[in-house]
């Protein structure tokens, strides 16, 4: 009797729906807005993705859209993919903050992920990452190396979290290296390899022997290679593009945050937070570090990103002054994360004004 049960509920399982028998996968998509190249900002994310994937397995179904400019094709390929019955979707670049919130008043079941946006709705979370604090670091380790006290820094775009970066670079440098100055070359690009690698060349002729940047290519890495200088990886270990040349890498980490926010969905808990990690949280570190740079120089970087992760050490803790003079932080005081967040000046030390 037993095994004639057994048998008929096994015959009708296969009669059930294959979605009875296991749920679609959660799809899961992600807007780049440079293309996929071995090392950047668009990888880190990509590296994210694929952590996510390899975590969740069959559950979710994942895919990505690269070299997306922001504006009008970014609203355009963010709607395609909730139509498409995307989910969850991730945005990670500052210009798609707009777009992802038009889109997502269209369509209030999908979940989506403004990166390095900063405003959220029902169905909008934002994230960023403190790289602020790799920059510091990165300035100490700049300053450390530094033979003519001159860094060269190509940017992006003016937005607080490139001002963010140059600064905390400058004042981490000059933490070290009082005479440090830094030469800004604005972009107004994310990814242009030729013109980065122009700026790159443009401050080692005016006497920089190390150089940073906030763009998404490697460009500026082949440059300080080529120059026999120096220069610090950003988003990913460079040493592939520049073995002599690399000092250390900032590198980005998007693995944990973007598999918990895909599990969160899964489970319907998922709510339209804020957050901003950083050392501490594991999403930024200094690692990777060249084959010119002393073990002394290395310890002493590591012993300050831990004092970072404990809180112990603030990058942006007063005294500073800003380099038309102004004192923006007293003796004693610290930028609250308010005010970190509407960075619009540049500090003592950089030599450039801020593109408008």
């Amino acid at each position: 009797m037993l095994k004639n049960l057994a048998a008929a509920l096994a015959a009708a399982s296969l009669l059930l729906p294959a979605a009875a028998q296991s749920p679609a996968p959660l799809k899961i998509a992600f807007v780049e807005v440079a293309p996929l190249t071995e090392a950047g900002w668009v990888r880190q994310h990509e590296e994210g993705r694929k952590a996510l994937q390899a975590a969740l397995g069959a559950q979710v179904q994942t895919q990505s859209v690269e070299n997306v400019p922001e504006g009008p094709d970014a609203e355009r390929v963010i709607r395609d993919l909730a139509r498409q019955g995307n989910k969850l979707i991730f945005t990670p670049s500052f210009g798609y903050m707009e777009p992802t919130l038009k889109v997502a008043r269209e369509f209030p079941d999908v979940k989506f992920e403004s990166i390095t946006g900063y405003k959220t709705a029902p169905n909008v979370a934002a994230a960023n990452a403190r790289y602020y604090e790799g920059r510091y670091l990165a300035g100490i380790a700049a300053g450390r190396m530094t033979r003519t006290h001159i860094a060269g820094y190509v940017a992006g775009f003016p937005i607080p979290e490139v001002l963010q970066g140059i600064n905390a670079f400058t004042l981490g440098m000059r933490s070290v290296d009082p005479q440090a100055q830094v030469k800004v070359v604005w972009l107004n690009a994310w990814f242009d390899p030729p013109r980065e690698r122009d700026a790159a060349m443009a401050v080692f002729d005016q006497g920089a022997d190390v150089v940073a940047f906030h763009t998404a290519s490697t460009a500026v890495m082949a440059a300080a290679q080529e120059r026999g200088k120096l220069a610090i990886a950003y988003h990913s270990d460079m040493r592939f593009a520049a073995p002599d040349a690399q000092l250390l890498a900032v590198t980005h980490h998007w693995g944990d945050y973007d598999t918990r926010r895909a599990r969160e969905v899964l489970a319907g808990t998922w709510k339209p937070t804020n957050v901003w990690g950083g050392v501490r949280e594991g999403m930024v570190r200094v690692e990777h570090f060249g084959p010119k740079v002393p073990k002394a120089v290395q310890d002493e970087v590591l012993a300050r990103q831990r004092e970072i992760a404990a809180g112990t050490l603030r990058p942006f803790a007063g005294p500073i002054v800003d380099n038309q003079g102004h004192q923006v932080v007293a003796k004693g005081a610290a930028l609250s994360d308010e005010q970190i967040l509407g960075m619009d000046y540049l500090v003592a030390g950089v030599q450039g004004k801020i593109a408008r």
